[in-house]
Parts: structure tokens; sequence; C-alpha cells
């Protein structure tokens, strides 16, 4: 990364770079030229500057030896009594990166009288689980799980790191990544290895209007965080299969500087990302009454409930039924789209459905273009004559 300098001695405190700088970026302040976070290193200042004050120097860039960063180390959430799917969704994944560049797959779990958790590891392929079992390891705090994150790639030395992308890994990933002085890449919804090993991470960008690749050539390990519902769980083995490395956790470790006061756990609420069955309400539902509808039609099918942004910017949602690329992921057996366009956005969160029934009165809606079934047709009149249906066979 290149880097302003400006020699104050030589500087004869003309202004002319103050004038002349087409972003604002400097200014003069008790005699002195500063700059600020405007700047774009363009250079102007640098070729206009009467007495070569001005300079920018290119810092020197580490070459790491990759060779010493080996196997894929996955992150394991849980609440001490269950593991979080997502876990095993990144186990599965990191399974199939793994065999091209023959490289093996290991587990990090850290909490409180979770031995037997990790037992249940040994079932998913993973080679070996590194454990931190510790009572201070009860409650997650965000500052002693990073030590123990820390630790665990110091021993290890992995080329790639992933983590799901839950409230809880969001808060972990980036805290380890800035240790190792290396690249995050937030909420990839696809991964691939290159021969060199070097990761491709591939998330929306541009309000999902692309797909960016991102790539870490230059440091290690590669951080990544990814979706819940975007990848395939492992088929679980038969017989264990890898072996338990207990970790000491040392006093440093424990260190935080966060004040648990108390821990109430949340109620279970049922979650979209969960369901088998999904109905989601799109712009053409108009209001409550519509909702009602669409609610009906979802209990009678013993389904959940999910809604595009805009139902949700119209009050006619929760955000925790936001189904796309600023909500939740979802892979239902079967999911019906009810007056919904197929923006981009939308359809990155659910395109991975086992079954996809659409129903839009445009027959050009984008979001036929994903449909297994496309029904043309206004939600107002097919959805009535399908509860009235329905009602009649219960009877």
């Amino acid at each position: 990364m290149a880097q302003l300098i400006i020699n104050h001695d030589q500087c004869i405190q003309c202004g002319l770079c103050v004038a002349q700088c087409p972003f604002s970026a400097m200014s003069m302040d008790s005699g002195k030229v500063e700059t600020n976070a405007a700047c774009k290193m363009c250079r102007i200042c640098v070729r206009n500057c009467p007495v070569g004050a001005i300079k920018i120097e290119e810092e020197k860039t580490i070459e790491i030896d990759k060779t010493q960063w080996n196997d894929l180390l996955v992150y394991v959430e849980h609440d001490n009594e269950t593991i979080h799917p997502v876990s095993y969704e990144l186990i599965g994944k990191a399974l199939e990166l793994a065999k091209p560049v023959k490289m093996k797959v290991a587990a990090l779990m850290a909490g409180r009288n979770i031995k037997d958790l990790a037992e249940e590891l040994l079932y998913s392929g993973v080679d070996r689980v590194y454990l931190y079992d510790d009572e201070a390891l009860e409650v997650f705090r965000v500052d002693t799980f990073a030590n123990v994150f820390e630790d665990c790639i110091r021993e290890m030395k992995p080329s790639v790191c992933l983590v799901g992308a839950t409230t809880t890994g969001r808060s972990l990933a980036p805290r380890v990544a800035v240790r190792f002085q290396t690249g995050l890449t937030a909420d990839c919804t696809s991964l691939e290895m290159r021969e060199n090993t070097d990761l491709v991470q591939i998330r929306p960008a541009f309000g999902g209007n692309i797909m960016a690749k991102i790539i870490n050539t230059k440091c290690r390990p590669q951080f990544a965080t990814v979706r819940y519902k975007v990848m395939d769980a492992p088929e679980m083995l038969k017989e264990k299969q890898g072996v338990i490395l207990e970790r000491p956790v040392s006093e440093e470790m424990k260190k935080s500087g966060i004040e648990i006061l108390k821990v109430e756990k949340k109620a279970k609420v049922s979650s979209i990302e969960e369901a088998e069955i999904l109905v989601v309400a799109g712009s053409a539902i108009k209001d409550e009454k519509g909702m009602e509808m669409i609610q009906e039609f979802a209990s009678l099918l013993n389904a959940s409930v999910a809604v595009t942004r805009p139902m949700v910017e119209k009050g006619l949602g929760h955000v925790n039924q936001q189904i796309g690329l600023s909500g939740r992921t979802v892979k239902p057996k079967l999911i019906i789209t009810c007056g919904v366009s197929g923006a981009i956005q939308f359809t990155a969160g659910m395109k991975d459905s086992g079954l996809i029934v659409a129903i839009n009165t445009d027959p050009n809606a984008p979001i036929f273009e994903l449909a297994h079934y496309a029904v043309v047709d206004d939600i107002y009149a097919l959805i009535p004559q399908l509860i009235q249906k329905m009602k009649g066979e219960q009877k």
C-alpha cells in the first residue's frame, strides 16, 4: 500500500498543493500541510510541488511462504448443547476444497464440558478437532474466544479459516484476522480452491448485480465467513474418524475486558432458514388483508411465511422473515413465491431451494427463469381458490 510523505522541513508553505488537490484532501494547519482520508493518491501534489517536498512511498510487501501454511480450519459454533448446522455445512465444503490440493480438515471447538460435542464431529470426516474446554469459555466473550482462535492458528498454521456468517462469527472472525494482518471476505456464497492453495472467495457485490471473486494471494491464513444454508453438510460416517487434540487454556488467554452480569437463554423461535416449506409474499400483496390470505394459505400447507425486502419496508413483514442479500438465505424443499418479481437481490437468497413454484401476473417476470413451475395468474384470484380447495379436502 502506498503512503503519502510530506517533508515539513523542506516545505516552503506555498499552498499550491492545497489549492490544486481535486479531492480537498490537503489543508494548511498551523503552518504545516496535512492530508486526510479523502486522499486518492492521484500524485498531482507530488508532480506540482516546486521543491519536491511531497513523495509517495510504496510499502514493502512481505512475501509469505505458502508451504508453511497447510490444511483448512473450521470454527465450530455451538451453544454447549448442540452444534450449529452452519458448522457442518462449512466442514462439508472444507472437505471438498481440501481434496484437489491434498490438504486435511480440522475443526476448532471452544466451550465448557463439550467433549461429547467434539466426539460428534469425528463422524463428519474431519482429521482432527482442536478442543479448548475451560470454565472461562462457558459463555461467549469475543475477546477470550479470539485469544483461543489465535492460539489454535499459531499451533496449526492453517491455509484457510472458515467461520459461519452468524452473529457470533461476524463478530469473531474479523478480530482474529486482524491479529494476523490478513484479509477477510464476509458473507461468501461460494468458494473454490486453486492449485497454489489460493482460496477464491465469491460473494455478491454492488447490491447483488455482480458476483465478486476475491483472492488473498500474499497473506495467510485466508479468512472467509460463509452464510448459513448455502453449502451442503457432509454425509456422516458410520464410524469415528480423526482425533481430538485437547489444548490448554492459559491465564493469558482467559483475560477479557468484558464483564458478564447476567445470562438469559433466548426462547427458541421458528426460523425461515429451518423451514422445509415456505410461502413468500412479494410486492403484489397490497395490505394486511393480503398478508392474512398468505398466512392462511401457508398454514394449510404447514409452511412458514417469508417476505421480500419491499414488504419489510412497507411494514407488512418482519426483517426476520426477509429473504435475500440483506436478509436470510434459505434452502427449503418447497418454496412458493406469490407476487415476487425475482430481483437478483432476492433470488440470491433462495436459488438453491429444492422446488420453486412462482405465481406472477407478468409472464416475463425474472423469477420465472429460476422457477421449476411458473403460474401466470393473479394471486388474489388464484390463492383464495387454492385455500377453498384445500379446506374442502381437509373436511
